[in-house]
């Protein structure tokens, strides 16, 4: 039986302003979206974005500004530009400061945000052994005691966290490959993934993940003149189709510009729902409903165009996603 989905909006730091980032979150509460999902990056993708905010800036107030609705990184990277026991301190201030509304959500990260500490850029192995080690770390220190730890990778040094919400930030784990949905069922509360796979999420609760929720994310281009939105897709998403394996190694958005330069606006239109009809939308999450996920945030191309989704979303899109998923 399939699960009930839940229905987030991503507040992308890449495309939009930090102060428009919090003004879009309350209005996505008034509109009856589930969840809030923010991204956490250095730079943008591309130069067109235009903005790259600090996120944990932009959470403090989002907790102060909303009321109800959840708050989650998608995702925060804990391996070089943060220390795990910094991103312990600042989730479990977050959780306080939303009264238990913040998921953390973790991933293994992509050189374009990483580099900028000067560390050089391991290989995929050596980030996931990283992030494994991270996790045990934040996981102790939301515990509340004293930590001390020495790992190949990571050393803490008698660490507590002395202000902690009532229950513990509960830690999602990001990643389409075995390793990472293993580390997800075994050390993490809930999985989260971009790509609508079936095996992985199947793997991931072989694993240990059965009954752990599953969290995806989709773009897409709303507005009522097709073409102008497959044209904003296009604008926003290209740095997306050479895939993952070039996502996390390319440095600068020099780069992405370089190798999304003979991607199409109808090369992206395939995968990013483009226009005002719902049948559309309702396909491509038909997709992530079908592979298993419980969760799907819904991303908006365009700052300027936020508004009028979340007001189509509120009065159409949303009913019928619900309808026919929730």
């Amino acid at each position: 039986m399939r699960a009930l989905m839940e229905f987030g909006y991503t507040l992308l730091c890449e495309q939009t302003p930090p102060k428009q980032l919090v003004a879009d979150a309350v209005e996505a509460e008034e509109a009856g979206f589930d969840y809030a999902a923010v991204s956490d990056h250095y730079f943008p993708w591309l130069e067109d974005q235009g903005h790259s905010a600090y996120t944990w800036s932009v959470l403090g107030a989002l907790a102060q500004a909303t009321h109800r609705i959840p708050l989650m990184t998608q995702v925060t990277c804990p391996i070089m530009r943060y220390h795990p026991a910094v991103v312990a301190q600042k989730a479990a201030t977050v959780g306080v400061l939303s009264d238990g509304r913040f998921t953390l959500g973790l991933g293994a990260g992509e050189n374009l945000n990483e580099h900028v500490v000067g560390r050089g850029w391991p290989s995929v192995d050596v980030r996931h052994e990283m992030l494994a080690e991270a996790v045990e770390i934040i996981r102790a220190l939301f515990g509340g005691d004293y930590v001390g730890y020495r790992g190949r990778h990571f050393t803490v040094d008698s660490a507590k966290l002395y202000d902690l919400p009532d229950r513990p930030v509960p830690i999602g784990i990001a990643g389409d490959g075995p390793r990472a949905g293993r580390l997800a069922a075994r050390q993490g509360d809930l999985f989260i993934s971009d790509q609508p796979v079936r095996e992985v999420v199947e793997r991931f609760r072989e694993e240990g993940g059965e009954g752990k929720p599953v969290y995806g994310q989709i773009p897409v281009s709303f507005g009522t003149d097709y073409e102008e939105c497959k044209e904003r897709a296009h604008r926003i998403w290209r740095f997306s189709a050479p895939g993952w394996k070039v996502m996390a190694e390319l440095p600068g958005p020099v780069n992405f510009e370089a190798v999304t330069r003979l991607v199409r606006p109808e090369d992206v239109a395939e995968s990013v729902p483009c226009g005002d009809d719902v049948d559309d939308y309702i396909e491509a999450v038909r997709k992530f409903a079908d592979a298993g996920f419980t969760h799907l945030a819904l991303c908006q191309s365009g700052a300027e165009n936020q508004k009028d989704f979340r007001t189509w979303a509120e009065a159409d899109l949303l009913p019928a996603l619900r309808e026919r998923f929730g």
